[in-house]
């Protein structure tokens, strides 16, 4: 009988580095959205984790590739959302208030948070490209929704661009107001949110 090697199989030493990774990123991003980007270095996020700053650069290059990497998730877990809610069985009202619930419910979560509160002017020209491609990816998924809506009947013919301004611009804000430590779940507050902003989209007799 062959006995167990003590050595990882690379799949081991790739699960094991992606986690450090992900442990690099979790910490930073929290630190990013509690002190601003300017006022945390990397020297904070590795004291944080009882590890050097030379223990970062194994998995990220710079501060700036941190922060990309922080926002990309961000942006992503909206791309997913939205993936998903153009899954949902029902009518276009249900399809696009599933996005939305869920949109407002990223935004009051670490990595959503970090979109919002850093903010463009923090990403440097290298990242901006990549940001803007994310960004625009996830305002077309609105627009073809609430679109998709007003095709079958269930909310009123708006301004599709001005509606995607409007209920993306609401959504963000809960970014910056809403206390992690607060009495109403992240489920709530969505939910209520997106109640009042849809109520404007109700079709008109």
């Amino acid at each position: 009988m062959q006995s167990a090697s003590p050595f990882r199989t690379p799949a081991q030493k790739e699960a094991e580095r992606a986690a450090k990774r992900d442990a690099v990123l979790r910490a930073a991003v929290r630190m990013f959205n509690e002190r601003g980007f300017h006022a945390t270095s990397l020297d904070d996020v590795a004291a944080s984790l009882g590890i050097s700053k030379r223990t970062i650069y194994h998995y990220l290059a710079n501060k700036d590739q941190v922060l990309l990497e922080c926002i990309t998730i961000g942006l992503h877990q909206l791309l997913e959302a939205a993936a998903e809610a153009r899954r949902e069985p029902g009518d276009g009202r249900h399809r696009l208030t599933r996005f939305l619930r869920r949109y407002a419910e990223v935004n009051m979560e670490d990595f959503g948070r970090c979109v919002i509160r850093t903010g463009v002017e923090a990403l440097s020209p290298e990242s901006l490209p990549r940001y803007r491609q994310l960004k625009r990816e996830i305002d077309d998924a609105l627009r073809t929704m609430i679109q998709e809506a007003i095709d079958d009947g269930s909310i009123a013919p708006v301004d599709v661009k001005l509606a995607a301004f409007t209920l993306a611009g609401a959504l963000n804000w809960p970014a910056r107001w809403h206390d992690p430590e607060g009495q109403l779940p992240v489920e709530t507050i969505a939910v209520t949110m997106v109640d009042i902003l849809t109520g404007g989209l109700d079709p008109r007799p």
